[in-house]
């Protein structure tokens, strides 16, 4: 400890990375009488009534490709996707309206999607029986619109927060499925207060510095504010300051406002999927990670982004396979 305490004093202000005192778990500063549950249940009721215009997450871009078709379901909706030769995004009905194959397994031919049952030819501009639904690439994250599922006015765009520009960050998608609904993961993001001790791995010294009240809240002020540390070892850590905000009711936002990766933001994007065989609700967390840094090394970094986003996608897809339980837990007491 005390080799520690002297190489802490003597550390460079300009190092992001921090050495750490070791703590134990046990002995954290427990957070149970400032995580209000009617904190998170007003924060969680304020998300859910903001509009959305019925934009809906389908997928990581990259996983939307011009060689092969991609099929998912939002809600009951069977949805098959692809990208034409200009490499634009294209979504619609999943099922063949001649006999109702699933076009996901068609194959697409010069940007158009020919159905393995009888060859039906279907592009942007639709098909017999067939019309593209309104779609957007933000670089990141494909979305398709569903008027009927979301039952809003719609809007041209999904609405989207800050982000840094993907073209000079670092971005990467992951995605898990569990049994409960969208606000089950939108209520866990609201909770910061359980960052450090259901996730000791990953965060260290949180602290919530603003929390809004239950009532009614500006929106300037319907954030929560955190201080917190990512650890990278037991020993080391990165101190940042972040907020989390609701820009739409399936989309919690973290953004990092001060320290190393300022403006990086972490997407959490809930997704209804169709029951599963138990009757049940399924929804997918698609959390988007998209990094940024001034420092000039950054730009170096992006050349090694191949390696790096398996390494984020496997510490997000950690993270989430624990909160996954949180959401799933809260769905099954709700429905008690």
């Amino acid at each position: 400890m005390v080799v520690h305490g002297w190489l802490r004093s003597r550390w460079p202000d300009s190092v992001p990375v921090r050495p750490l005192d070791r703590e134990e778990w046990s002995r954290q500063r427990p957070t149970y009488r400032e995580a209000s549950p009617a904190v998170i249940e007003a924060a969680t009721k304020r998300a859910l009534a903001r509009p959305a215009g019925n934009w809906f997450v389908l997928a990581a871009s990259s996983a939307i490709r011009a060689d092969r078709p991609f099929g998912t379901h939002v809600g009951p909706v069977e949805l098959v996707a692809w990208r034409d030769q200009d490499g634009r995004l294209v979504v619609g009905p999943g099922a063949c309206p001649h006999l109702g194959a699933p076009l996901a397994d068609g194959q697409v031919e010069c940007g158009t999607l020919l159905c393995r049952w009888h060859g039906l030819p279907l592009t942007a501009d639709g098909g017999p029986g067939w019309r593209a639904l309104p779609a957007h690439d933000d670089g990141v994250l494909a979305w398709v619109r569903l008027d009927a599922l979301g039952g809003e006015p719609p809007l041209d765009a999904p609405v989207l927060g800050p982000r840094p520009d993907p073209a000079t960050a670092i971005a990467s998608v992951a995605e898990l499925t569990g049994v409960c609904e969208p606000v089950d993961i939108v209520a866990n993001r609201l909770d910061p207060w359980h960052g450090a001790w259901f996730h000791p791995y990953s965060f260290s010294r949180l602290t919530v510095t603003h929390a809004p009240p239950e009532g009614e809240v500006l929106d300037a002020e319907d954030r929560f504010l955190v201080d917190v540390t990512f650890q990278l070892t037991k020993g080391l850590g990165v101190p940042v300051k972040a907020e989390f905000t609701c820009p739409e009711p399936r989309t919690v936002t973290m953004r990092i406002t001060e320290g190393e990766g300022t403006g990086s933001v972490v997407e959490t994007h809930a997704t209804p999927r169709r029951p599963g065989p138990d009757g049940r609700p399924r929804t997918s967390v698609v959390e988007a990670v998209v990094a940024t840094s001034e420092r000039p090394g950054f730009a170096t970094a992006g050349r090694f982004a191949p390696l790096l986003r398996p390494l984020m996608r496997w510490g997000a897809a950690r993270l989430w396979r624990d909160d996954l339980a949180y959401a799933e837990r809260r769905y099954d007491l709700r429905q008690r």
